[in-house]
């Protein structure tokens, strides 16, 4: 098992170096979708963590990590910066065997897997969040991935692949046109590809992202999709790509209008009581997080980096009626369509 500690800590100089040596290599030809979707997920992560760090001021710590059973990944992780409490930026790259228990949590998809145990599989994703100190900036959250059950009869064609993943959002006061703008510039990234996308995907976010036991959605959605296997993968990497290169222009515009807003004590508290959902969620329903955990040698930091520094649960709370935090809460509970034409200036 892999120690808590960082396995490799790069200064940016020695990153950046190996960046540009996996990223250089060609990407069209006859190079297999799993390595030029790494490339693209690594590419994207220097490109957002260098924006974010601009932002906040303060470099993010990048941790270059390797797995025994093969693969690696990259965790970037900014905390106590002067914007964020903490934001992570992970890519893992990952290969080895599926698990029993994994195995049969894909079946109980639907998904045809030819045995119960040691099937070869690769994946290569991009994972974020980040989480302000502002009460009156959001939680953002962005996943990407790509999904390779291989054929041991033919390594050349896999045995079945997709592409799963999404983008939402988390107030802890919400601001319509914030909604509008980050929902309209997803949708925008969508349009290009399929006008039933985002209707689609919106729809799916507003379902996987709930707590049942509290009735009520994590936050106010995005798009969320898996299992996506219905056209030609090259259709779905380019629709894939344009949703990883929509996030700092549905995210960006956000945070510099709201980090340096005022705020109380008790909007405070408040954002940490919601925050409290965002934990109830990731370790109780979330997907992503139960495969990782049934992963042997899986990276438990790195799967736990969406947590937030801090969080509160109170017996009973519930908001003032007719308070900004109950109009939260009335949204939470009904979800609404956001998205105009275009995302705002």
């Amino acid at each position: 098992m892999l120690s808590t500690f960082p396995v490799y800590c790069f200064t940016a100089f020695f990153l950046n170096k190996w960046y540009q040596s996996v990223v250089s290599e060609e990407v069209q030809g006859n190079r297999k979708l799993h390595h030029r979707m790494e490339q693209f997920i690594l590419e994207l992560q220097k490109e957002i963590t260098t924006e974010i760090s601009r932002i906040d001021g303060k470099p993010f710590f990048a941790d270059h990590w390797t797995r025994p059973e093969g693969g690696y990944g990259i965790s970037c992780v900014l905390q106590d910066g002067n914007v964020f409490e903490k934001a992570g930026v992970n890519v893992s790259v990952i290969d080895g065997q599926l698990s029993r228990a994994a195995v049969a949590q894909m079946k109980a998809r639907n998904k045809d897997i030819v045995g119960d145990s040691d099937v070869p599989f690769c994946v290569a994703g991009i994972s974020i969040v980040m989480h302000p100190k502002n009460p009156m900036a959001p939680t953002v959250h962005l996943n990407y991935r790509y999904f390779e059950i291989e054929n041991p009869a033919d390594p050349t064609k896999p045995q079945m692949a997709w592409f799963g993943g999404g983008c939402d959002l988390t107030p802890s006061y919400l601001f319509n046109e914030d909604a509008e703008h980050f929902h309209a510039t997803i949708k925008a990234a969508c349009d290009q590809h399929d006008p039933k996308y985002y209707p689609q995907f919106k729809e799916w976010c507003d379902r996987y992202f709930y707590l049942p036991h509290r009735g009520e959605a994590r936050g106010i959605g995005g798009i969320f999709f898996d299992d996506l296997d219905d056209r030609d993968p090259e259709a779905i990497f380019a629709f894939v790509r344009s949703c990883g290169k929509a996030f700092l222009p549905s995210y960006v515009p956000i945070i510099e209008k709201r980090k340096d807003l005022p705020f109380t004590e008790a909007q405070k508290q408040w954002q940490q009581l919601r925050r409290g959902r965002y934990v109830e969620f990731n370790l109780i329903h979330d997907r992503g997080t139960k495969f990782g955990l049934f992963t042997p040698g899986a990276r438990i930091e790195s799967i736990l980096m969406s947590l937030p520094l801090t969080a509160r649960w109170e017996y009973c709370h519930l908001p003032e009626p007719g308070s900004e935090e109950a109009r939260l809460v009335e949204v939470l509970e009904a979800p609404r369509a956001w998205a105009k034409s275009t995302p705002s200036a």
